[in-house]
């Protein structure tokens, strides 16, 4: 995993572009750490923000693209009623879209970006409120590690 982050860190902002796109997906990886240890070596932390949230974004939209390709019958083959199905389509309705927000959360940011595609969310939307999520769990992470760094 060290060789794999290395790689990322030497490619600079494409490097986290790359990392943060990675970690969005379904594939586990810490883009965080990547990014704080290229603003530490000096790059500017903006634009740090900016491929890390692009990044991730666009990782969280496979996934929402891998949502769209599935079928509700393969849901309730998983155990869920068509009854929980209903609830949750409905729950959704109207406000889907915005939940892409939470994506950033882990472990359950990427099943949440799964079930949007399957409900067939507004793509735009789902991704604009992605972005808005994740660009602030970037932004927070960021301003912790000036914080910490400040101190030393």
């Amino acid at each position: 995993m060290e060789t794999v982050a290395q790689f990322f860190i030497d490619w600079g902002y494409w490097g986290l572009f790359v990392s943060a796109l990675v970690a969005g997906s379904i594939l586990p990886f810490s883009s965080e750490a990547v990014m704080v240890i290229l603003v530490g070596m000096g790059l500017d932390p903006a634009w740090c923000l900016v491929a890390a949230s692009a990044g991730n974004t666009l990782g969280g939209m496979t996934c929402y693209w891998i949502g769209t390709l599935g079928r509700t019958e393969w849901i309730t083959r998983l155990g869920v009623s068509t009854r929980q199905l209903a609830r949750a389509r409905k729950f959704l309705a109207g406000r889907g879209a915005l939940m892409g927000f939470f994506a950033f959360l882990p472990t359950i940011g990427e099943a949440l970006a799964i079930v949007l595609g399957l409900m067939r969310s507004n793509a735009w939307l789902t991704g604009v409120s992605m972005l808005a999520g994740k660009a602030l769990r970037y932004a927070v992470i960021l301003a912790s590690f000036e914080g910490v760094a400040t101190l030393f």
